[in-house]
């Protein structure tokens, strides 16, 4: 039996928790975990050294990392947080002996991989299981915008299937507006931002900008609120403004969705992310599923992919401890 901490690491929180892996690389175990705001910490050591605090024991000595944004080079600068990550480092730093550092939505997807099928809700799409083999396409909105790829393989000789998870940055290609209202939209944003990639639009921060942009079009003014304000009303309802831009993202997010499925080959897709978990219920009655499939000539294959939301409580912590036991020999 193998313990160690995993953490996930995003724009606006950091989680940790205490994870135990069996002999064969596999999640048995994984605790509560404490969850903090980053911006209330300097660094990840600081984060950690808080966490030790928090549960009052010594630590494991060994981490299992997810973080928003790739994991290349000799620093890790985060997307939508200011903490800085040397690979290089992380095992003086943090006080342990070995440690494995993913992408977040590379973390989502080891959690895709090593989850059972009740830990999936079904969205549009046939109800019914991914494939064995093939590829299977991970992404979702939070603070920023995810993407992962799981490639499942067939079965060997001895009758065990095999799969890996390949990390993208998907999210950072360009927005793709479908019609009118959408142009509108995105030249809201370049005159904000100049170059709009999908995450601007389609993450908890974009959501304020699409309402900023159907409000100017409505020619209506609008109070100033901070996002998670925003998001509790449109998500309620009760305002119309705010519900039509919650409307136009869930619209985003399926054409970004189908996007990404058509470039991966996929054979389904899982959607994941803080925002994606808060959307379970609003998507599958949203117009979603007619934009992840309204792909002219292929439109008929769209239609033939499951899709589904991953419902673990902590898919990047229970993907990163997973990743761990599969990268580590």
């Amino acid at each position: 039996m193998t313990e160690l901490v995993a953490a996930d690491i995003g724009g606006t929180h950091a989680r940790f928790a205490l994870a135990r892996l069996d002999g064969a690389g596999n999640v048995v175990a994984l605790d509560e975990p404490v969850v903090m705001r980053c911006a209330e910490h300097a660094s990840l050591q600081m984060a950690w050294e808080s966490f030790g605090n928090s549960i009052g024991r010594a630590l494991p000595r060994a981490a299992a990392i997810a973080v928003a944004g790739p994991v290349v080079g000799e620093e890790l600068k985060l997307t939508n947080n200011p903490w800085v990550i040397r690979p290089a480092m992380v095992n003086e730093k943090l006080g342990v002996d070995a440690h494995v550092l993913v992408n977040d939505f590379e973390a989502v997807a080891y959690a895709v991989g090593a989850c059972g099928a009740d830990q999936f809700q079904h969205i549009c799409g046939p109800d019914q299981p991914f494939p064995d083999t093939g590829t299977i396409s991970v992404l979702g909105p939070g603070t920023g915008l995810g993407v992962g790829l799981l490639v499942r393989q067939a079965k060997s000789h001895l009758g065990a299937a095999d799969w890996q998870v390949l990390p993208t940055e998907g999210s950072h290609g360009d927005f793709s507006p479908v019609d009118s209202l959408e142009d509108a939209i995105l030249a809201h944003f370049r005159r904000r931002f100049g170059r709009v990639s999908a995450e601007r639009v389609i993450s908890g921060p974009g959501l304020a900008d699409i309402h900023a942009a159907l409000a100017s079009l409505e020619g209506r003014a609008i109070q100033p609120m901070d996002d998670k304000t925003l998001w509790a009303l449109a998500m309620s309802g009760t305002d119309s403004l705010a519900a039509a831009a919650l409307d136009r993202f869930c619209l985003a997010l399926g054409t970004f969705a189908g996007n990404i499925a058509l470039a991966h080959g996929a054979g389904g897709v899982v959607i994941g992310g803080g925002l994606g978990a808060r959307l379970a219920d609003h998507l599958p009655r949203s117009g979603f599923a007619g934009r992840f499939a309204a792909k002219g000539r292929f439109e008929t294959l769209m239609r033939s992919l499951p899709v589904k939301l991953i419902t673990h409580p902590q898919p990047g912590l229970y993907g990163a401890a997973a990743a761990f036991g599969r990268k580590q020999p």
